[in-house]
């Protein structure tokens, strides 16, 4: 059901609330059990905030809470959000409810980067060697799915579409030929990174990933109102003065750059822009100026949630949230498919 337009804008505020409740509740969720009285006052405390002590607190839980859950969060509330987001735009461009934001190869080249950091050695140098590697394999997967689809100065949609699938395969094939020559300890370390997880995050990776997500969003959503032009098709776009090649372009770089910079500090974490954006479109309606920013929070919401659950499911082990978002978002997905399937005939 449609949300009325006069009321999607509230939607949206108890959302928004609704993350600030999630995020604040996923850094209880841990082998450590920390009063909220506590976490209330470690969070004062760093942030400067009077009537906040240490004394409030001990040493423990402040490395708990600030240094462990904290960035954890952080990263997760990133990530969702880009993923989310991102997803809503690709479903846009390519007018398709099943695209995601790693349809053009975004993911199949940081998964390649990734590999390549892995097999020359280069990750014990640095922490952000392997985000970068992954980084750059997603930038260049989409620059070449772009020089795939161009043709006489213009890119069709279906042809880009099939060349991302044409990109993911031979990336694949190529993550695949590296990992046959790697040692048991390589093929661990890339088979953490590709599951996707949250665990063993820091301040280095929110501060990696801060700038160039939060730019992302607030680009696209600052676009929304062109993608609804793009949406009614290329003739109206043109009909009212829109250079469709420009902001087509545009839109599809700046998510593909979004997902890109959300994927390197997490790993592959799949549906998340998958099945938000589908479900926003059904409660707020398909006027992305209100759907861009409910797949941002929802999808920050999704993630933190599949982490927090991860986490307390079988104590005191803990499931990766890329495991978690796949055991939740499968079912989803083939209910949706089952819907279009119906549609169609």
């Amino acid at each position: 059901m449609i949300v009325k337009k006069d009321y999607s804008k509230i939607v949206i505020l108890v959302l928004a609330v609704l993350l600030f409740f999630v995020a604040f509740i996923s850094l209880f969720f841990g082998q450590i059990e920390i009063p909220i009285k506590n976490t209330i006052s470690i969070i004062g405390y760093q942030l400067g905030l009077p009537f906040f002590d240490k004394s409030d607190f001990t040493q423990e839980q402040m490395a708990v809470i600030w240094y462990i859950r904290m960035p954890r969060m952080l990263v997760g509330l990133l990530v969702g959000a880009a993923l989310g987001i991102a997803g809503g735009v690709m479903q846009g461009i390519f007018g398709n409810p099943l695209a995601d934001p790693g349809i053009i190869g975004v993911s199949s080249g940081a998964a390649t980067g990734a590999v390549f950091s892995i097999a020359l050695g280069l990750t014990a140098e640095s922490m952000f060697v392997m985000p970068a590697f992954a980084f750059i394999g997603a930038v260049c997967a989409v620059a070449f799915t772009v020089f795939l689809s161009m043709r006489h100065g213009k890119i069709p949609v279906m042809t880009l579409l099939l060349a991302g699938v044409a990109v993911s395969m031979l990336l694949g094939a190529i993550t695949s030929g590296l990992l046959t020559f790697m040692n048991e300890q390589k093929l661990q370390q890339y088979l953490f990174w590709m599951v996707g997880g949250l665990d063993s995050r820091r301040w280095e990776h929110v501060y990696m990933a801060l700038g160039p997500v939060v730019v992302g969003i607030i680009l696209l959503l600052f676009l929304a109102r062109h993608l609804n032009i793009l949406v009614l098709g290329d003739t109206e776009a043109k009909a009212v003065g829109m250079p469709v090649m420009f902001y087509r372009m545009t839109l599809l770089f700046i998510a593909a750059m979004t997902t890109a910079a959300s994927v390197c500090v997490s790993g592959n974490i799949g549906f998340v822009g998958l099945i938000v954006p589908h479900m926003m479109r059904m409660l707020v309606g398909p006027d992305h100026r209100l759907l861009l920013p409910a797949s941002a929070i929802v999808g920050a919401i999704f993630l933190l949630f599949c982490d927090s659950l991860g986490r307390i499911i079988i104590p005191p082990a803990e499931i990766r949230v890329g495991i978690m978002t796949a055991l939740i978002g499968t079912p989803y997905f083939l209910y949706l498919l089952r819907r279009m399937q119906k549609q169609d005939f």
